[in-house]
């Protein structure tokens, strides 16, 4: 590799266990890859051992560099010494007690080389503790910008173009802690291409001190991360703010739909009657009473697209409870979800459109405007909500294209449960969502085409959103816009072949999902399992 990247790995030093130190440095020293060199920055540590030590480990190899701090400032002012010596094109962070898998120098320098426009590039990783045994591997989705204002999921082992670090102003001390998220999220701001490696070549070393072993071990890294994403989403107008999130180390954007809005909520029914915790109710019509309590900023309308044999007293009821809101229009032909949807769309008037199944109801009173104001960010083409069965197992987290079918990754986790790394307590790109909850402005459900009513039954939706992301939009699932769908678990789907046919001589037949990853699913599967 004659034009091989060369790296700069800054790992900021202070009071360190020395064995684990030296386990450190050795799995640098072990790379194949041999262009680097490793800055190893003192931060004025008590301990008299460090910085001989560290003095030894420059002898034994000239690629080490040792800076000797001559006062304690914290993590982020070592890490800007180690910056202000650096000489490589790139910079690699690597933690004083933490190891660098074997081949990452390499594979991150494959990379680079294939894509000369990369700017940032992370990889997987797992945890390793102080016997040497690894666990908690984390597969990481590709780039998901939405993912990073709500956790700092990137981590480790990053990779930074050093001058678009030193252009952002490098590491910044009033956010310690979290200093790693802060950079992230200004780099990636400028950066042109953000690149996933799917391997875990780097390993968190789990000590009671360490955020790797408990959220609880860092409180005021928490705090540090939410200030770092409110200035980013102040920064860039993504975002009102940010406040902490339900899980730690989880931080939730806050975001306010304007009020010059007007929501379309379509509603596909032919008036159905079902049982819920041991009452029979109307489907549709509880659906739009839930609305008509949700708290939006804009105003409301609801689009019923009924069947010709609805029953007259629902419609009538439909029209007692839904006043001025309420727009019916009667679908006569035979069933076919995509044509209902888009004749509602068609007579509807809002600047976003809802559609919405008849047997979803909202959970909290701002569902409906969670899962709307992501949308004033331009590039967002749809939002998916967090549906919930009556028993409260998840029914919907975002769509899975993948593994030559179509599906619900996360089903049969619980309300309320985080899920693997935080996958359901932070908003975050995926594929697809379901078009039982689905949020989009009116230009952007024309612009596609609407819905394809050659797939009136299976894949509508799976096909809706992959005409999103073709035009170039970012899909969002949206943790906050919990609701009820209330079909049953055991509901088994009918797929016609013709279906099947259609959506993959349309599409091909899918591959790997870029945002939830085959080991993630495996994972999945063990831990409900109890593996």
């Amino acid at each position: 590799m004659t034009d091989a990247p060369f790296f700069s790995l800054i790992v900021p030093v202070y009071n360190s266990d020395l064995r684990f130190l030296q386990e450190a440095i050795d799995s640098v020293r072990m790379q194949s890859f041999r262009y680097w060199e490793l800055i190893l920055i003192d931060d004025k540590s008590p301990n008299s051992e460090i910085v001989p030590f560290l003095r030894t480990q420059a002898e034994l190899d000239e690629r080490i560099v040792v800076v000797e701090q001559a006062e304690n400032g914290g993590i982020s002012v070592a890490s800007n010494a180690g910056l202000a010596v650096a000489r490589g094109e790139f910079i690699g962070l690597l933690d004083h007690d933490d190891l660098l898998g074997a081949g990452a120098l390499r594979t991150a320098a494959e990379a680079l080389t294939a894509d000369p426009q990369i700017d940032y590039l992370y990889t997987d990783e797992d945890k390793v503790d102080e016997l040497g045994e690894f666990s908690e591997a984390f597969f990481k989705p590709d780039w998901s910008p939405e993912r990073l204002r709500n956790q700092m999921y990137t981590s480790h082992f990053s990779v930074y173009r050093r001058a678009l670090v030193e252009q952002v102003g490098g590491f910044r001390s009033e956010f310690d802690g979290s200093q790693d998220h802060d950079l992230a999220l200004r780099v990636t701001e400028l950066a042109r291409h953000v690149h996933h490696v799917p391997e875990v070549l780097y390993h968190w070393r789990i000590l009671p001190e360490s955020t790797a072993s408990s959220g609880d071990a860092k409180p005021y890294a928490w705090d540090a991360g939410v200030r770092a994403v409110d200035e980013h989403v102040k920064r860039t107008g993504t975002g009102d703010g940010a406040v902490r999130g339900p899980w730690q180390g989880t931080v939730e954007v806050t975001r306010t739909l304007g009020k010059g809005h007007r929501i379309s909520v379509v509603i596909p029914t032919r008036g159905g009657t079902g049982t819920v915790n041991g009452v029979e109710r109307c489907f549709v019509v509880d659906a739009v009473r839930g609305l008509l309590e949700q708290t939006v900023a804009g105003r409301l309308e609801i689009v019923i697209v009924y069947d010709t044999a609805t029953p007259e007293g629902v419609l009538a009821e439909l029209r007692r409870i839904g006043g001025d809101s309420l727009v019916l229009v009667e679908f006569a032909d035979e069933f076919n979800f995509s044509a209902k949807c888009n004749l509602g769309a068609v007579h509807s008037t809002g600047d976003i459109l809802v559609m919405l199944n008849d047997d979803v109801e909202p959970i909290s009173r701002s569902a409906l405007e969670d899962l709307c104001a992501p949308l004033e960010q331009q590039d967002v083409g749809l939002t998916g909500g967090y549906l919930v069965f009556e028993d409260g197992h998840i029914q919907h987290a975002g769509h899975q294209y993948a593994h030559r079918g179509y599906g619900h990754p996360y089903q049969d986790y619980s309300l309320d449960d985080p899920g693997p790394f935080c996958a359901l307590d932070v908003d975050r790109e995926v594929s697809g969502v379901t078009a039982a909850c689905a949020a989009l402005r009116r230009t952007v459900f024309f612009e596609i085409g609407g819905f394809s009513e050659e797939l009136p039954i299976n894949f509508n939706d799976v096909d809706f959103s992959l005409k999103v992301r073709q035009a170039g939009y970012r899909i969002l699932w949206i943790s906050r816009a919990r609701l009820y769908h209330f079909e049953s678990r055991t509901r088994e789907a009918r797929v016609e072949q013709f279906e099947v046919d259609r959506i993959r001589a349309r599409w091909g037949v899918p591959g790997n999902d870029p945002f939830v990853h085959l080991r993630t699913r495996t994972m999945m599967r063990r831990e409900r399992a109890g593996l």
